[in-house]
């Protein structure tokens, strides 16, 4: 989280698109088709311990505990992510310049927010995160809006669908007195009997944190590596 001034351009959905005019494939890129690789082995673990966003929204939970509506919601960030890459598709195919990689586009030395106009950028990101914690409840910006989201779920599922092992939290119906701390736990408010398919947690909303197994008192939580279905 506090490096946040350094990689946030490699998080951003709009420097993709502006590299595109000029015929330029950024690191942006290369993160998104990580974390989307990343997805089919290891879920949505980026967001549990590496998204500074994830952090910020955490910090919020002092503010704001609340379980944030469910519904259509949750399809908004699919929206955003196709969005983002059909620009970016469009704008490449138009453009006749010859591609060429440039890993630090638009950053100094590597390092994203280098200038004091750069900081209104930031502190708008930093809002765009926050307030939907603050408002809507835990982690909304996970739920609702974030972009990176959809790239983890569609790896995940895809890698369930050819049946290649991952990363998983397994629930052990048998030990489970169904007394729901791993609900009141869960950052991203989450219910297992409504989300686990053959004893693994299944649902695309599910980060894999391992909160709700440290919080089980009856060990009925645990990670495995596991087909998921």
């Amino acid at each position: 989280m506090l490096l946040f001034p350094v990689t946030l351009f490699y998080f951003s959905p709009a420097i993709p698109i502006e590299g595109a005019f000029e015929s330029v494939i950024n690191g942006s890129l290369f993160v998104f088709a990580a974390l989307s690789v990343s997805g089919i082995f290891f879920g949505r673990l980026f967001c549990a311990y590496l998204c500074p966003g994830g952090g910020l929204q955490e910090c919020a939970f002092l503010a704001q505990s609340k379980t944030p509506m469910k519904g259509r919601r949750h399809y908004i960030k699919y929206i955003v992510c196709i969005a983002i890459i059909a620009a970016n598709v469009i704008v490449h195919m138009l453009n006749e310049q010859p591609v060429e990689i440039d890993f630090f586009y638009l950053t100094a030395y590597g390092i994203s927010v280098s200038s004091p106009d750069y900081y209104v950028v930031y502190y708008g990101i930093i809002l765009l995160i926050l307030l939907p914690a603050l408002l809507a409840g835990k982690r909304a910006f996970c739920h609702y809006i974030c972009w990176m989201a959809p790239l983890m779920i569609t790896g995940r599922k895809f890698g369930r669908l050819l049946g290649l092992p991952g990363i998983y939290v397994f629930h052990s119906k048998d030990n489970c007195n169904m007394c729901k701390r791993c609900a009141s736990h869960c950052p991203m408010s989450l219910r297992l009997d409504e989300i686990t398919v053959n004893d693994a947690v299944a649902s695309p909303e599910c980060i894999q944190c391992g909160t709700c197994i440290d919080a089980c008192l009856q060990r009925s939580l645990s990670y495995r590596i596991g087909k998921g279905r």
